[in-house]
């Protein structure tokens, strides 16, 4: 059995990053507020645009991918003027589900907020998806008690959930 590692992709991964996108929004579509369509329809530059303005992380297998997150500053600019870090895109291949994929890749995202000085992060989970909330909140996120549409316009509703920045600190 291989150890499975965490690293981060660069402009230059933007072919295995759109596989893996499309893949996660293939197997758990319901999970994205993106939609495969839309995805399927970015242009080879726009693919590496995202790899330049997004900070996504892969999980692999020996050669074989099984999982992404991402890391991005919460969209609103005054959160991220305050801080605050949206992980994203996660999503763990299912042949590696139950195998600690999350974690580790929960736990890369993290120190990577906490390194590039995000101490407030925040995520949004699909309501019923409890393999989710309980992978987030074995690393310290809580519900903050927003909830809205996964998509603009549709039933599907998710909740943020907050990992707080740690108290005690000095900056």
């Amino acid at each position: 059995m291989t150890t499975i590692s965490v690293r981060p992709l660069a402009a230059e991964d933007w072919a295995l990053y759109r596989t893996v996108r499309l893949a996660a929004l293939t197997d758990t579509p319901e999970v994205f507020g993106s939609t495969l369509g839309r995805e399927q329809a970015f242009t080879d530059d726009e693919w590496r645009r995202r790899l330049t303005r997004w900070n996504q992380f892969v999980a692999e297998d020996g050669a074989q991918v099984c999982g992404l997150i991402g890391v991005v500053p919460a969209a609103a600019a005054a959160a991220a003027a305050a801080g605050l870090a949206e992980l994203v895109s996660m999503w763990v291949h299912p042949a590696a589900r139950g195998r600690g994929v999350g974690d580790l890749l929960v736990r890369r995202a993290l120190r990577f907020a906490d390194e590039q000085g995000f101490p407030e992060v925040r995520l949004w989970v699909t309501v019923g998806n409890g393999h989710a909330e309980r992978l987030y909140a074995r690393h310290g996120f809580q519900r903050s008690g927003q909830v809205q549409p996964v998509r603009e316009g549709e039933d599907l509703l998710e909740f943020a959930m907050v990992r707080p920045a740690p108290t005690g600190t000095a900056d």
